[in-house]
């Protein structure tokens, strides 16, 4: 169990790393803060960053430029929280940034869109293909980084595909009536047709709020619910496939950004888009792992049939077109991006249990 560290705590860090690499500045050697609100390891997005993209960018500084780079990394919210990442990499507290846009409800209210059309991809690579299709096709998606947040969109990232872990055992959809279920916040609609009540949390919260009775539940993909330990407290694994989510990201400061030589710049932007092309390849993989983890550590793992599955989908039928209306009500192109996202996961080739329409 990972504990939390406080605010002050954060700033106290955020205030050590800003100045080591005030110092590292001076030299020939360019520092950069990266960080996440979640730790490296049972977050695939956040391994990326120190598994791929960290040791690919400093690689590829040391043998194609003059220059070195060094990174002081920070992940587990040793900077920033889960919550707190997008406005850390804005401020300049971080330089880079990796985080979950579930996380950013009001701000990045669209990016969630792959969450607003469930039981899509299962397959992580097919998921991010689509999702990448969608920001191609509407550049605002990423425009608004840099307009409104002061920062470049590096890459996509995202989770493997969701299921849902209970404390105790469940038969049918109609057995979650009124069982607590905890969710990062934009999936937590799912959970209207089984009757359960939502419960807004985060990875870090789970194995103790499972264990004490905050939640009897958790929508989880299965790379989180091995590493975080959910199994403990909550034994039962049931396959829904709810859907692979491209939802998360990588970022730089602008001003960052701006500061560095050409030759770097164009370096970390292609390791950028790299790390995006590693995201689906690494979820399948942690989607495998995770599943044969958890039936290794005594989990009781079902699946949901596809006729109680389809009638899910179906009772969401409203909910594309209901948030591609709030969308547009917020200003943003709420119903170009839904149109988007369903045509691209069409072309994926991709079968939907149920079909949304947006009419």
């Amino acid at each position: 169990m990972l504990l939390k560290k406080s605010k002050l705590a954060r700033g106290i860090l955020a205030a050590a790393f800003a100045f080591a690499a005030t110092i590292a500045s001076a030299s020939d050697t360019i520092t950069l803060r990266i960080g996440a609100g979640h730790p490296n390891g049972p977050a695939v997005y956040v391994a990326d960053v120190a598994n791929y993209f960290v040791p690919e960018v400093k690689r590829r500084v040391a043998e194609e430029t003059e220059h070195t780079i060094e990174f002081v990394e920070a992940y587990g919210g040793a900077i920033a929280g889960v919550a707190e990442t997008l406005e850390s990499v804005q401020n300049g507290i971080l330089d880079i940034g990796a985080y979950c846009f579930c996380f950013e409800p009001a701000k990045l209210f669209l990016h969630n869109f792959p969450y607003y059309a469930p039981f899509g991809p299962q397959d992580s690579e097919q998921q991010m293909t689509a999702v990448r299709a969608v920001y191609d096709a509407n550049p605002w998606l990423t425009e608004v980084f840099e307009k409104e947040y002061d920062q470049k969109l590096l890459g996509l990232h995202g989770w493997d595909n969701y299921h849902l872990g209970t404390t105790d055992p469940w038969d049918t959809v109609e057995d979650l009536k009124g069982v607590k279920i905890g969710g990062a916040g934009p999936n937590l609609p799912w959970l209207e047709y089984a009757g359960a009540v939502p419960v807004q949390s985060t990875l870090p919260d789970g194995y103790l709020s499972l264990s004490t009775g905050v939640y009897n539940g958790w929508l989880m993909f299965p790379s989180a619910y091995l590493g975080f330990k959910f199994y403990e407290p909550a034994p039962n694994y049931t396959l829904i496939g709810f859907g692979a989510m491209g939802v998360n990201g990588l970022t730089i400061n602008s001003k960052s950004y701006a500061k560095l030589p050409e030759d770097v710049q164009k370096i970390i932007t292609e390791v950028g888009r790299g790390y995006e092309a590693q995201s689906g390849i690494s979820n399948n993989e942690r989607q495998k792992s995770g599943l044969e983890g958890l039936e290794k550590a005594g989990a009781n793992i079902k699946r949901l049939g596809p006729e109680a599955r389809a009638g899910w989908a179906k009772s969401l039928a409203e909910f594309p077109k209901r948030q591609a209306d709030d969308a547009d009500g917020r200003g943003m192109p709420g119903t170009a991006v839904m149109k988007s996202y369903i045509e691209a996961v069409d072309a994926t080739g991709y079968e939907w249990p149920f079909t949304y329409s947006l009419e």
